[in-house]
């Protein structure tokens, strides 16, 4: 406890007594009286040979249970082990090669490292960490190559996190980074750790292809990634159509279906080549386990197909679609639960072009806009 609030009074023995009261804090004054705690107690670490001077090792993690002038900072040293000044431990307690290591030359060293507190007098704690040296790479790094669709409305896509590229490496204690060539940066990031992709804000319609690589540290592998920017029409909206889908996720659509249910979309409901098919959004329907998806089909010499036409031609093909994947329904316009007639519903479809949902497999990525759907009886 740091510290007590005491009332105190102090009454007379006059009749009727009288009493007057004064408030005493009384402050708990720390003691240096716990040594620094290493977490874990005891390290071990590894370092490939030929990595460059100053290559990074190892984080220690020191924490004291005393009040923040009696803990940190700490002051790190190393006691034992360090005779040919191999290392360095930084005031952070991030230890670094001084040396370029050989495999050949030494595999093992043990440091014995020391912390020491802020506090008077001062408390030390000691742990000792287990460097081996490795052989450096042999493998190059494998990545997947990525493919990115996304469906944003007109001049309106506020930017986000679109993708993640997938990458290996069969050295086990490889360290892999992601690059991006700085022509591209004003458009895209990627997350040099992880391998996320990050879109900016006001991306134009069309096709990307990012200069994207993977890198172990010796060897740097080109990865493909490409990026689709479709940018929706207002008419689209007032022409679309509803497909459920049951039993199955947005990410296992996009990963496992969307190609070939588009291929075999297009030749069901498409009059002529020319024309082009539109999917607007997929998004999981609440409380269930069906997704819907929502496209329109712009015709080449302009305008689009009206929902009527395409549901009929939906219906038709039904048997071939369900091929591919299984159709919970085909909606154009959704009143259950609504006491009207079918010709008396009035449906609206709103797009947050705000609040993007963003599937991401390790091929294909698809992001979209959320989209609302009301409907209300005319009767």
């Amino acid at each position: 406890i740091s510290g007590y609030s005491l009332v105190i009074q102090a009454r007379d023995s006059g009749s009727p007594p009288l009493s007057s009261s004064v408030t005493v804090n009384v402050d708990i004054s720390d003691v240096n009286d716990n040594s620094p705690v290493f977490t874990p107690a005891n390290y071990t670490a590894v370092i490939q040979e030929n990595k460059p001077v100053g290559t990074s090792i190892l984080q220690l993690v020191v924490t004291d249970k005393d009040s923040f002038h009696n803990g940190p900072p700490f002051t790190f040293t190393i006691l034992t082990g360090n005779e040919e000044e191999e290392f360095t431990l930084d005031p952070h307690g991030v230890l670094r090669s001084a040396v370029i290591f050989k495999h050949m030359v030494s595999t093992e060293y043990v440091l014995c490292v020391q912390a020491k507190d802020s506090g008077k007098p001062q408390q030390v704690s000691h742990t000792y960490i287990q460097v081996r040296v490795i052989e450096e790479s042999i493998h190059k790094p494998t990545a997947i190559p990525l493919e990115i669709f996304i469906v944003t409305m007109e001049d309106d896509f506020p930017g986000g996190v679109i993708g993640k590229i997938h990458a290996t490496d069969q050295d086990v204690y490889d360290v892999l980074t992601y690059t991006l060539k700085s022509e591209q940066k004003s458009l895209f990031k990627v997350n040099s750790h992880d391998g996320k992709i990050i879109a900016l804000g006001g991306l134009d319609n069309g096709k990307y292809v990012l200069n994207v690589s993977v890198s172990d540290g010796r060897f740097q592998v080109p990865i493909d990634v490409v990026v689709h920017v479709e940018q929706l029409l207002q008419e689209m909206l007032q022409n679309t159509v509803t497909i459920r889908f049951e039993n199955v996720s947005p990410e296992d659509f996009v990963g496992l279906h969307m190609h070939g249910f588009r291929r075999t979309l297009r030749n069901a409901v498409l009059s002529q080549k020319q024309d082009s098919l539109h999917i607007i959004s997929i998004q999981p329907v609440a409380g269930s386990n069906q997704l819907d998806m929502l496209f329109a089909v712009q015709i080449h010499s302009g305008g689009f197909y009206k929902p009527a036409y395409l549901i009929q031609k939906l219906t038709n093909a039904r048997r071939h679609l369900e091929n591919v994947i299984r159709i919970s329904a085909i909606l154009e316009k959704n009143c259950s639960g609504l006491d009207c007639q079918e010709q008396h519903c009035e449906q609206s479809l709103s797009i947050d072009s705000h609040s993007l949902m963003t599937y991401s497999t390790a091929r294909i990525s698809f992001v979209c806009p959320r989209f609302y759907r009301n409907v209300r009886c005319m009767c």
